[in-house]
């Protein structure tokens, strides 16, 4: 073989192992930003909810949208002082990537500040935001914005949100914590934040038309409030058409977002599942876990492939089963009546025991432990995503390890 061509083939297969070094070392070694970073959390998601929520939404071959998600994992969700934690301390975790006392929101154990990933974002140069089917000033969405020792303190925490690191974008419930009595609000401070984030530049919208046509060519600033308090739970959305969904707000959020070439980070919290618990409304809870599975698919659709979402549970209220069998078709209503043995088909761990007291129940929900409220359950949550460097989501998991996962993305 003539000199001149063994060096060529010598050069070829150099050339050939320094790119598989390079793209070996870029997977490995590179961290990838993406433009888009999108947390959807959510209480309940646990996965004796989903099966019982797959079930109620398509029978036995029905599959959810986060179901196709590639990377899976067993959350554990616990606080300093208490092993169960609530959702403050479960979203503290993932918002500061530190363990905290319960009811604790943005304070370590100390009483030190820790910096969100919201802060972080912002700092990358990103565009925020929030979206939320409960107010801005519940717990589980005020852990990514808001420093507080006492997580219900709604009044308080609605004021962290005219401090200048206040997110970009801001959708939900909540409008009764912003407005004085006077108003018909809840404030007793006298204090009208509606008008204040109007003065600072914000875009006030309050309805669903109001939101479609807010402008998407120029950096958003924009607070949509839609309820004084909660949106409606889906059964009820007939009786609120001026609302939009959650979906709604994880659309027109990603649009917004989107105008920064920096790229965005938006937090998503599905509140009304836990809410439905809470109250011990069982249908409920598993119809608001397909409004769930819509708000993740809307983020698929709408962010790109190349985004990085992570759906991930917080807390476990209630210990909601669905019990008995059921015919592989079934779906609905059609699986919630009681079996032919007289056995309700939804049972909780604890709650008051009121069965088939909410107006338009269909079926009967009995308790094991009547108690004035549903308690808080032992059961790790789960964590579902796609998105560079999710792979390392899998097997058993602390939440506070999706702080550092996230981080490095933005």
């Amino acid at each position: 073989m003539p000199s001149r061509v063994r060096n060529k083939i010598i050069f070829l297969a150099c050339l050939l192992v320094f790119a598989g070094l390079g793209v070996v070392i870029y997977r490995e070694w590179v961290v990838q930003k993406p433009f888009a970073v999108i947390l959807i959390v959510a209480d309940n998601l646990a996965p004796s909810h989903l099966a019982s929520a797959r079930l109620f939404a398509g029978g036995a071959d029905f599959r959810f949208k986060m179901e196709s998600l590639p990377h899976t994992a067993l959350g554990k969700s616990r606080a300093a002082d208490y092993a169960v934690a609530d959702n403050a301390a479960a979203a503290t975790s993932i918002a500061t990537g530190q363990v905290v006392n319960r009811g604790a929101l943005g304070l370590s154990p100390e009483g030190q500040t820790i910096e969100t990933l919201l802060q972080a974002a912002r700092r990358a140069g990103r565009s925020t935001g929030l979206v939320a089917n409960t107010p801005l000033t519940e717990p589980a969405i005020a852990a990514f914005y808001a420093r507080s020792t006492d997580a219900r303190d709604a009044g308080a925490l609605a004021l962290q949100l005219l401090e200048d690191d206040a997110p970009d974008v801001m959708l939900a419930g909540g409008g009764a914590q912003l407005v004085p009595q006077e108003q018909g609000g809840a404030r007793r401070d006298g204090r009208d934040l509606l008008l204040e984030m109007r003065q600072r530049g914000f875009d006030i919208v309050r309805n669903k038309a109001e939101l479609e046509s807010t402008p998407g060519w120029r950096a958003p600033r924009t607070l949509g409030i839609f309820a004084d308090g909660d949106l409606a739970f889906v059964e009820d959305q007939s009786r609120s058409p001026t609302q939009p969904r959650l979906a709604d707000l994880v659309r027109r959020g990603i649009q917004l977002l989107q105008f920064n070439r920096k790229g965005y980070f938006l937090v998503v919290y599905a509140g009304l599942t836990g809410r439905a618990a809470e109250l011990g409304r069982g249908e409920s809870l598993l119809r608001e876990m397909r409004e769930l599975d819509e708000a993740v698919a809307t983020a698929l659709q709408y962010a790109g492939e190349k985004s990085l979402i992570v759906v991930s549970g917080l807390a476990n209220t209630g210990g909601l089963r669905l019990n008995a069998f059921s015919f592989a078709p079934d779906r609905g209503i059609a699986i919630l009546g009681p079996s032919a043995a007289g056995v309700p088909a939804l049972t909780w761990s604890t709650g008051p025991g009121s069965p088939g007291a909410e107006p338009g129940s269909t079926t009967l929900e009995a308790v094991a432990a009547k108690t004035d409220r549903p308690q808080p359950v032992a059961e790790d949550v789960l964590v579902l995503s796609t998105g560079p460097g999710t792979e390392q989501i899998n097997g058993f998991l602390d939440l506070v390890a999706l702080n550092k996962l996230l981080g490095k993305r933005l």
